[in-house]
């Protein structure tokens, strides 16, 4: 079987964590952690970050630093993972699901401001598939309301908009490590702050709600609680995998932008005989080739082509349940029709990307693709 995805090990990680467990300490805020943050801000051009546990924890951290509060309105993507909700709902917040555009599961800016009340407080996007949305559209229709823009770049590291890093732009980001993205820590994220009215509580919030870095910096001559807070840093074992694979991110990146571009090139005729339809790629971004999707033209005939490809040794898999769809959402009755994310969740297929696989196998994929529609 070929493996939808398979965590990609550079060599040294066993290295790194070996020698943070000699230097003595393994909590939060070490040598590791530090050479990360680092490495973000100094060769990756990151204003100041912070790791987090998880993309969900940074998420969590934005909510508390924007101060959302119940009654609070914040408007999302419906097509996005259940963390990108949850965040918000946890501080009491009323989710606006906005829908996604016809041709690209990335949230319609052109509808945004219908959904703006008095209530409104910030503006969530999600880059899928590290594609990025239209950031300046967003950024603007922020300005003019006083919104804080936060960008759940998950899937987007290396990616951009017109040239800027993805997670440089909005007020807040976050960045997830999950052994399913390109940069690995097993569990891990980040969370980027662009606005310099959070760095001080950010960091606070992150340490429990206590100044405690500022206690070890000599800043304060004893540490207390100042504010609300969790324990959103990883352990410096997590940072020590990391820190790995930052090492080698220019190729793994170039691996993997090889794979997806060899995709498109190889289902191109597909698509343009109208089979199906391939990931499109705005002028404005950029491909950080973290996943690569297909369009089936309905829900049985991706059922069928999944069934296939298994059938085959090709593990594929269909991404979101559109959050508007679900359980939680239905609980107090409401509904709502968003039928471009409907779409994407009935029809989208995501294929086998991973930087171990090799060019054999992706033949074969391509080929069992293009045999399933032409024998349909």
């Amino acid at each position: 079987m070929i493996p939808f995805n398979k965590p990609y090990m550079t060599g040294d990680e066993l290295y790194y964590i070996k020698d943070a467990v000699s230097r003595g300490k393994i909590s939060g805020n070490g040598y590791y952690t530090q050479k990360c943050h680092n490495y973000f801000n100094e060769q990756m051009g990151f204003r100041n970050c912070l790791l987090t546990s998880s993309c969900t924890d940074a998420l969590e951290m934005a909510a508390i630093l924007i101060d959302i509060e119940p009654g609070d309105e914040v408007i999302m993507p419906s097509y996005t993972f259940v963390s990108t909700a949850n965040a918000f709902v946890l501080r009491g917040a009323k989710i606006v699901f906005a829908d996604s555009y016809k041709d690209n599961p990335n949230i319609n800016a052109d509808t945004l401001h219908e959904l703006i009340t008095s209530k409104t407080k910030a503006i969530v996007v999600v880059h899928y598939a590290g594609i990025a949305c239209d950031m300046d559209k967003i950024m603007n229709l922020a300005s003019t309301h006083d919104l804080f823009v936060i960008e759940d770049a998950a899937q987007a590291i290396d990616s951009y908009y017109k040239g800027k890093r993805l997670g440089t732009i909005g007020h807040l980001a976050a960045f997830s490590f999950h052994e399913t993205k390109n940069i690995i820590a097993g569990e891990g994220g980040m969370l980027v702050v662009n606005d310099e009215r959070f760095d001080q509580r950010a960091e606070i919030i992150w340490e429990k709600g206590t100044n405690r870095s500022a206690f070890f910096r000599g800043e304060v001559a004893k540490y207390s609680w100042v504010d609300i807070g969790s324990s959103f840093l990883p352990s410096d074992v997590t940072a020590a995998f990391l820190y790995a694979q930052l090492e080698n991110l220019e190729k793994i990146q170039s691996r993997r932008k090889k794979i997806w571009n060899s995709y498109f090139e190889g289902l191109k005729k597909l698509g343009e005989s109208g089979f199906l339809k391939l990931p499109n790629i705005p002028d404005y971004a950029s491909v950080n080739g973290h996943l690569f999707y297909l369009v089936c033209k309905n829900i049985q005939e991706r059922t069928a082509l999944i069934s296939f490809l298994k059938q085959n040794n090709v593990h594929s898999v269909f991404h979101y349940l559109s959050l508007h769809k679900s359980p939680f959402y239905h609980k107090d009755g409401t509904s709502l029709v968003l039928g471009n994310c409907d779409h994407f969740t009935d029809n989208l297929l995501r294929l086998p990307l991973y930087y171990e696989l090799d060019r054999e196998d992706q033949n074969q994929i391509v080929f069992l693709i293009a045999k399933f529609f032409k024998e349909k």
